[in-house]
């Protein structure tokens, strides 16, 4: 269950995270109070994910590192965004980075 938590948190990190983009510096109200929600939201499963006994270096791991290279991919595919080679390998070593503390972990 703490994994279906985290993965929301997720979701909704990178849903607020999207609208940040989208609300022009909290200039579109519509997308500031998705933003608004989307951190509440996203902080409340991540917590809840933590209170289940998930690491929290694990969790947060995770939890920015997916965040990270999802919002890259998101900003490169949808908002007009560069996705040069350093960033592909910047997103490459930070899902490295979290396999790694989830391998570490679980030890």
């Amino acid at each position: 269950m703490a994994w279906v938590l985290l993965a929301a948190a997720i979701v909704s990190e990178v849903l607020a995270t999207t609208a940040l983009k989208l609300s022009d510096g909290f200039a579109h109200k519509g997308w500031a109070v998705v933003v608004v929600i989307g951190y509440l939201t996203s902080f409340a499963m991540l917590g809840r994910a933590l209170k289940l006994q998930m690491e929290i270096g694990v969790a947060y791991a995770v939890w920015s590192g997916v965040g990270t290279a999802a919002i890259a991919v998101i900003g490169a595919l949808f908002l007009g965004e560069a996705l040069s080679p350093a960033k592909v390998a910047g997103i490459v070593l930070i899902i490295a980075g979290v396999v790694l503390l989830n391998l570490a972990g679980s030890h």
